[in-house]
Order: structure tokens, then C-alpha cells, then sequence
């Protein structure tokens, strides 16, 4: 949604957002201090921003109706929409994937290949594999972490080295994936499609991905050979991750991709014995509602900033931010900076991008950023924040689950260090900025901000 940057702007219109954060922030600080586990993810995001949006309901001298019309005009939007049936869809095919096995094939069919000299590389790359075809860091991280320890500690291996080489794959995957909260969060706040992102994402990722590997095989090999029992896998349950992957890279509709992904991986689990009719349906349908948190944040988000843009938020945030962004590049680093805090705040690279999308929006537009560029720099740096802060819940769960499981203590602050994955990133992410080396789709098809796309040559 496109706002009026020349309206009259007032500070005081984003006080809805600061509540947000303030309330988010401060429950998660304060049960941190209390001691409690994964204090940051306590206290619902839905709830807090169900809160700010009840603060914005308070501004302004409109009747409540003629509010909820500007509050129903952002929920209804095209982009947000989109980006709710997506998230369900992804939901749902994640969940199908899983339940039929997919999860546990590619974990083992990975770590069948793997020669034990190579294991923390290895894992790296399944991870990363994983985390591209789930969409999900917390999920790979999960699966992947109880079985990684386990053989750290049989080789002598460094445990943190190995939970920073897992979660950097995962956070790899969280980045790149089509089906990942962050992709859908960044391409639908910013207009464009899934496909053109991925390809500017690509040269910033891949490239921060091969230095980091090449790390491990240097600095990560291991003391003695862990046993690697051998593991059973059937390489049709990989099927659908692969299936869905290529259909969204070629640019196939991601309706139709997503739709077609929950498909194979129902026949494959209904043929195999995995699933029933009944299991198939159940598992659909807890993958709409396991979206419920990010489609309900997603909802009240798109209302919450047509409110605040409507009262003059985002004029005043855009007038005070020229002072900082003089040109394209300096405007890029600048939302790159805002994400990345936005992060820092929330602790969700989700929340951060569904927070600054519509800002970003408008910054881009402003400073002729090609929307492409501006999505791919949303997802990149909530991700690298998202890995490194230690109150996140992916270092959160890596820690957590080695110590159940192998009673082993880790501290999250112990794994940062290991987090080459998101360093590098970062550092990948700011050089694609200065030397835009990752913009070949933007140069090939430069973006029509009349028509809000790329050019068509046919046009």
C-alpha cells in the first residue's frame, strides 16, 4: 500500500508502534531477568500488537467507524491478503511434509552421505538443504540438533561449533526458502514476487554460504571418527521439498506451487501407509492454524499501518529519516539499520519485516530502490540479527535441546561466535549495497513505479 508522503506528518502517530515494542520488549526483558525459558516468546506478539492497535483506535478526532474503515482498508489490502493465504498454504505443506516423513528422510539420506571427516560441514549443508525446503530455522534446528550433538561429542568436536554450524544452515534456509515467513513477509510488503527476490537473495546468500563452508572444512574437522549408523530414508519423501523448490525458482504461481507440494506429499504419504484420509485432512488443517500467530500479527499490522500512515506516522518517520539517507545507497544501509534494530527489539525477523515493511515501502519509492532489493534487504539482515542475538529463539532452542538431551550446558552467548554463517552474511549483504553485484534481475527488468512491477517488454 502506497502512502501520501507529503501529507503532514506527526511523530506522535507512531506511539502505536512504540507500545508494541515497548510492551514486547519489556515482557521479554523482564522474564529474562526472572529467569524464565524462552522469556522473550512468552508473551504473545499477537496480543501486544492487538494492544497497539487499540492505542491507535484512541488517536486522532475520527468516529470509531470512520476509523475502522481506514483500519479495514490496510487489513484488506491485496499485498496483505496475499500474504495471509500464503502463509496458510505453507502452513499446510510444511505439516503434510513432515507428517509423512520428508523431515527425517532428508535428515538421514544427508547424513547417509556425509564422510565422518566432513561431519560439521556436513551438517551445515543439510541444515541448509532443510531449511529451504521447510521454510522454517526453529523447525531444521529441531530435527537436526538432538542427532548433530550426539556426533560432535563422539569426535571431539566443539559442541557450540556445531549448534553455530546447524543454525547457520538453518538461518541459510530461513533467508532463501520460497515458503519461509520472512520471504513471504518481505515480497508481499514490498510488491513483488517470490521468484525475482530469490534471485537477488541468491547472490548475497550463496556466496556467504560457500566462505562459510569452506571454514568448516578448514577449522571444523573432527578428532576421531564418530560412528555414523547407518540410516534408512526412502528419496520419494524428499520428493515434494525438491518439487516445490524447482516449481518456484522456474516462477510457477506460488498458489499453485504450494497447492501442488501438499498434493505430492499427501499421495506419498497415503500410498506409503504414513498418512489416511482422515491424518491427511488433520494435517492440513494444523498447518493453517500452526500460521495462526504471523497471519493474525500479519492482519493487524496492515490495519495498524494505514492508521498510523492515515494520521501522519509515516510522513514524519520519512521526513526525519532524509536527513540520514541522502542518495539510493545511503537509503539502502539505512533500512538494512531499521530491520536489523527491529529485530533487536522483537526478537522475530518475522515481526521485524512485517513491522518495517510498509516503511521500506515508501523509503524505497522515495529513493527509486528497486523493490526486489528492498525485500532481499529486509530478509537478509532480519536474519543475520536473528542468528546472533542470543535471545533469539533459534539459539534459544539449539541450547535448550542440547542440554535435555545430552545433559550437556551450553549457553546461547557461547554459540554467537560460531555464527560465521550470519557474520558473513552481513558483511555479503552491505557489499551487495555499495557493489550491487546481486541486481542482475533488477537491470535486466528495472521496476515500473507507475505500474508497481517489473517492465514488461511487451508493453
Amino acid at each position: 500500500m502506497e502512502h501520501d508522503l507529503n501529507k503532514r506528518g506527526s511523530g506522535l502517530a507512531l506511539l502505536p508502534f512504540l507500545i508494541f515494542i515497548a510492551i514486547y520488549l519489556g515482557a521479554g526483558l523482564y522474564l529474562q531477568a526472572q529467569g524464565a525459558e524462552m522469556a522473550f516468546y512468552q508473551f504473545p506478539s499477537v496480543t501486544a500488537m492487538f494492544i497497539a492497535v487499540l492505542a491507535a483506535f484512541c488517536m486522532g478526532r475520527e468516529s470509531i467507524d470512520q476509523k475502522f474503515a481506514v483500519f479495514a482498508r490496510g487489513a484488506a489490502n491485496e499485498n496483505v491478503l496475499t500474504m495471509l493465504m500464503i502463509y496458510i498454504l505453507a502452513g499446510a505443506f510444511s505439516t503434510v511434509a513432515k507428517t509423512m516423513g520428508g523431515v527425517e528422510a532428508t535428515v538421514n539420506l544427508g547424513l547417509s552421505l556425509i564422510p565422518v571427516e566432513l561431519l560439521t560441514a556436513g551438517v551445515f549443508v543439510i541444515s541448509a538443504f532443510l531449511g529451504t525446503a521447510t521454510g522454517t530455522s526453529v523447525g531444521t534446528i529441531t530435527s537436526l540438533v538432538p542427532i548433530a550433538v550426539g556426533l560432535a561429542s563422539e569426535s571431539g568436536l566443539s559442541v557450540p561449533m556445531m549448534l553455530g554450524a546447524c543454525a547457520g544452515g538453518a538461518m541459510f534456509g530461513d533467508n532463501l526458502s520460497m515458503i519461509s515467513d520472512t520471504t513471504i513477509a518481505a515480497t508481499k510488503t514490498q510488491g513483488c514476487e517470490l521468484k525475482d527476490k530469490f534471485r537477488v537473495n541468491f547472490f548475497i546468500a550463496i556466496p556467504a554460504a560457500v566462505v562459510t563452508l569452506v571454514i568448516l572444512l578448514v577449522v571444523a574437522r573432527p578428532e576421531a571418527a564418530a560412528v555414523m549408523e547407518e540410516r534408512s530414508f526412502e528419496l520419494l519423501k524428499v520428493l515434494p521439498y525438491l518439487l516445490v523448490l524447482a516449481l518456484a525458482i522456474i516462477g510457477v504461481n506460488v498458489f499453485l506451487t504450494l497447492t501442488i507440494g501438499i498434493l505430492s506429499a499427501g499421495i506419498i504419504g497415503l500410498v506409503g501407509g504414513e498418512l489416511t484420509i482422515f491424518t491427511y485432512a488433520q494435517a492440513i488443517w494444523n498447518g493453517f492454524t500452526g500460521m495462526s500467530e504471523v497471519f493474525f500479527l500479519a492482519l493487524f499490522c496492515g490495519g495498524l499501518s494505514d492508521l498510523v500512515a492515515h494520521h501522519g506516522g509515516i510522513s514524519w518517520l520519512i521526513s526525519k529519516l532524509r536527513g540520514m539517507m541522502r542518495g539510493n545507497k545511503s537509503a539502502q544501509v539505512g533500512m538494512a539499520a531499521l530491520v536489523s534494530l527491529a529485530d533487536c527489539a522483537t526478537a522475530n525477523n518475522t515481526v521485524a519485516i512485517i513491522l518495517c515493511g510498509n516503511v521500506a515501502r515508501d523509503i524505497s519509492r522515495e529513493y527509486q530502490v528497486d523493490p526486489r532489493r528492498t525485500a532481499s534487504l529486509l530478509d537478509v539482515f532480519s536474519c543475520v540479527f536473528q542468528g546472533i542475538i542470543p535471545y533469539g529463539a533459534q539459539l534459544l532452542m539449539a541450547a535448550a535441546l542440547t542440554t535435555t538431551t545430552y545433559n550437556i550446558a551450553v549457553n546461547p552467548v557461547e554459540i554467537v561466535p560460531y555464527m560465521w554463517y550470519c557474520w558473513i552474511l552481513a558483511a555479503f549483504g552491505l557489499l551487495s549495497i555499495f557493489v550491487p553485484y546481486a541486481d542482475k534481475v533488477c537491470r535486466k527488468n528495472p521496476w515500473d513505479w507507475e505500474k508497481g512491477r517489473p517492465v514488461n517488454k511487451a508493453d
